[in-house]
């Protein structure tokens, strides 16, 4: 809906509609929405190729380089050269 700012406003004197009219107004815009359980819905909902229960995760875990570090913070491993503090071993990210 098109608002002109131009136009004069009303006061409440030339206001027409009453404070019920308001709220009958109201009350028949909300009739006809219907409540749903979010997580019903989301039961009912399945991505197509979502099935990944025959699938296994291949996945060559290596140990923390020399040139690596844990940060502190978020706990991920990073170069050296993510360091942000030395005292804290906090990555440049966190920092």
């Amino acid at each position: 809906m098109a608002t002109d700012y131009d136009a004069p406003r009303k006061t409440e004197e030339e206001s027409e509609d009453s404070l019920e009219e308001l709220k009958a107004r109201r009350h028949d815009k909300n009739s006809g929405k219907v409540d749903e359980d979010e997580a019903e819905a989301a039961e009912s909902f399945e991505l197509p190729g979502a099935d990944l229960s025959h699938e296994e995760l291949a996945v060559e875990v290596k140990p923390r380089q020399n040139d690596e570090f844990t940060c502190m913070s978020c706990f991920l491993v990073h170069h050296r050269s993510q360091l942000a503090d030395e005292k804290k071993m906090i990555c440049r990210d966190c920092a």
